[in-house]
């Protein structure tokens, strides 16, 4: 019998919500992680004496449970080959580009599904020391598909949910996983399983019936241990109100001022804000801009594209060849196009901190966000929650799960260069009146669902799922 913990709700996520930085005088510290999930947990967990189970990031570590400005974090090292085989190998090199509709070819390794077995164990024997009775475990993401059936067997007193924060592909896709039927069963292992799309939630549920052979009625899976099981949407988001007070704090005003003459007060302003990922469709969408200035439809004079491309998995071949790619396409664009003092490219491959996010959304007349797939890409509601004039166009490609909300902005198909380019050049001379119809559409949208409301809605359904079992999770104080 597994010995349980003090924590009446556990969340367990491949990384703790803090990041070990160097400081100036040599010591090591934790800093809070940036991203809208720590913002819309963190209240939540601490109402119900909630604990963090994730991987500190460097390889080795075997660090004891702490406590960082009020949250209690738990720690789960991992070694080099792990970070090899589990993290870079099965999550990245198979999962991410299966997920994301084969925009690269997944590869199928034994080692690499052995190490992420392994892995997902050691999070759910955690997750099982550190839960007390009844509680509510929430699994986060592509990484940890195994835990809840494993937590299962150890806390079957658990109230247990799982969300995917990335596509779940269709049937033809998922099917090609030599071990699709273990990843299927490991999330059956949830009350409660989320994802962004109705369709992405459909799509489970029909792999279940077809590879397993449960049976299913609409959002529901019958178990053969009388167990139910629900698959449902849940649209993430972020924290609106807060970008928003970043956005009219004086210190961002003046920095987007300061950035846009820097760019030689352009007309207009375009912005691409990704992770360097072959999955965020960040080369065609410079080409189609190079396209409008080669052809005589814009001018560099006017318009300059800012693509902020933010380091990612380095480690990985594919990322590496990606990244050489776009430099040498934004060096081709700027040699052939630009002029001397006015790139048509600002290209910075590089991460910069929310406040400096929060001046470049304001700068930027276009948001162009043109992913191949995405599941949700939140980076398309944080320019939105930023434009409190009711100003600025965000042209948003039909593969990130955004589209299915923000459906005011210019939706555009990320393989069609030519569809992209009338798209931006739409965008580009759009009357102010047409600005503000479309921005105070996406705006009360984004500002409506927020990400509490999300968490809110996820665990309040959790708890309906199985009402009868376990303890109730509180809702976050009001401040």
């Amino acid at each position: 019998m597994t010995r349980t913990g003090s924590a009446d709700l556990v969340i367990v996520a491949n990384r703790l919500p803090v990041d070990r930085v160097t400081a100036s005088d040599g010591s090591r510290q934790w800093r809070r992680s940036p991203g809208g999930l720590v913002s819309a947990l963190e209240p939540v967990m601490r109402a119900n004496d909630g604990a963090w189970i994730g991987w500190p990031g460097d390889a080795g570590q075997d660090l004891k449970p702490f406590v960082d400005d009020g949250m209690s974090l738990v720690p789960v090292g991992l070694t080099a080959d792990e970070i090899a085989e589990f993290y870079e190998g099965f999550s990245n090199g198979t999962l991410w580009p299966l997920y994301h509709d084969v925009v690269a070819k997944p590869e199928f390794h034994r080692e690499w599904w052995e190490a992420y077995v392994a892995v997902n164990k050691r999070f759910a024997e955690r997750a099982a020391e550190v839960a007390s009775k009844g509680a509510t475990v929430w699994v986060q993401d592509y990484q940890m598909q195994l835990v809840p059936q494993m937590l299962r067997e150890l806390r079957p007193d658990l109230r247990i949910g799982f969300y995917l924060h990335i596509p779940f592909p269709p049937a033809e896709l998922f099917q090609q996983l030599p071990w699709r039927r273990q990843l299927l069963e490991g999330l059956l292992g949830a009350d409660l399983v989320g994802f962004q799309l109705g369709g992405a939630a459909q799509n489970f549920i029909r792999l279940v019936r077809q590879r397993v052979g449960h049976k299913t009625h609409r959002d529901l899976v019958y178990l053969p241990d009388g167990r139910m099981v629900k698959a449902a949407a849940f649209p993430i988001s972020i924290d609106a109100a807060g970008f928003e007070d970043l956005a009219r704090s004086p210190a961002v005003e003046r920095r987007a001022k300061t950035i846009r003459e820097a760019l030689g007060s352009p007309r207009k302003v375009f912005l691409g804000v990704d992770r360097l990922d072959y999955t965020k469709g960040i080369y065609p969408r410079l080409r189609a801009f190079a396209e409008l200035i080669r052809d005589g439809h814009l001018d560099v004079e006017d318009a300059v594209f800012v693509q902020v491309a933010t380091p990612s998995r380095e480690r990985v071949e594919q990322y590496r060849i990606l990244r050489d790619d776009i430099d040498r396409l934004v060096g081709r664009i700027n040699g052939d196009l630009g002029r001397i003092g006015r790139p048509a490219i600002s290209y910075m491959h590089s991460s910069y901190p929310r406040e400096e996010m929060a001046a470049l959304y304001r700068t930027a007349d276009i948001m162009v966000v043109t992913p191949y797939r995405d599941g949700m890409n939140l980076v398309a509601k944080e320019y939105v929650a930023c434009r409190f004039d009711n100003d600025g166009a965000l042209v948003l490609s039909e593969f990130a799960g955004a589209a299915d909300e923000l459906r005011q902005a210019w939706l555009v198909n990320p393989y069609d260069i030519n569809g992209m380019k009338a798209a931006l050049l739409e965008a580009y001379h759009a009357e102010p009146k047409e600005l503000s119809r479309r921005m105070k559409a996406l705006r009360k949208t984004v500002i409506e669902h927020d990400v509490a409301k999300w968490a809110g809605s996820f665990l309040a359904e959790l708890a309906a799922t199985r009402p009868s079992h376990g303890k109730v999770v509180r809702p976050a104080r009001r401040s």
